[in-house]
């Protein structure tokens, strides 16, 4: 969601960074990439380290009550769109594709930001807090792809970052890696596209053979 569909991680780089200003801190570009893609608890326990300060259980509770506080306000009303990401979907859709969303994000947050997306694209939703470990680990691309009633190898995860990416692949998925706010490394099975701008149904569909030619088999 955030980076791939939507232009959201903008706004997020607002919250963490007023936050770190909050806790008497000023955020780095190195430690603010390193919370891009990361669940919330991950993303918390990232700052906190990177910030040297001391990661209590009542420290990161209020630190993330003002970060859901903030993000909420800043997800209220339209959020931009990635380019072609909402062309993307709806060819997707057209070619009768079932389609999941997946995110790090909270169920809370996600909902403000599919009123944006709209729900009808869907038919399910995955969010971080649903599942017990988030990205990097694969359980949340693997609850999709059990709400969709497919074997994780019958899917295509779109993703922007390294940790949604590692997620993917762990689980099984073929990958279409479109890189947004920092880059995301080569790797074997990894397809690479600039944006989802003129994205086709064969695109998808050569993931699988870019996939079986990368890994040699």
């Amino acid at each position: 969601m955030d980076g791939t569909l939507l232009d959201s991680e903008k706004l997020w780089d607002i919250a963490v960074r007023e936050l770190a200003g909050e806790l008497g801190r000023e955020m780095t570009d190195e430690i603010r990439h390193a919370l891009i893609g990361a669940s919330g608890p991950n993303a918390l326990r990232i700052m906190f380290e990177g910030l040297a300060l001391d990661p209590t259980p009542e420290a990161i509770a209020d630190a993330g009550h003002w970060l859901e506080a903030r993000v909420t306000e800043l997800f209220h009303g339209p959020i931009p769109w990635r380019p072609g990401a909402q062309d993307a979907l709806d060819i997707v859709r057209s070619a009768g594709i079932p389609m999941a969303l997946v995110t790090n994000t909270k169920r809370s947050l996600t909902e403000y930001a599919l009123n944006t997306l709209s729900r009808d694209y869907f038919s399910a939703t995955v969010c971080g807090d649903e599942v017990s470990h988030g990205k990097p680990a694969p359980d949340i691309y693997l609850r999709a792809a059990e709400l969709l009633e497919v074997s994780p190898d019958r899917c295509a995860a779109i993703e922007d970052s390294p940790t949604g990416v590692l997620a993917a692949e762990t689980a099984g998925c073929l990958v279409l890696c479109v890189p947004c706010e920092i880059p995301v490394p080569a790797g074997p099975g990894r397809t690479f596209r600039e944006s989802l701008l003129g994205l086709a149904i064969t695109d998808l569909h050569r993931l699988a053979s870019h996939s079986s030619k990368r890994q040699g088999s």
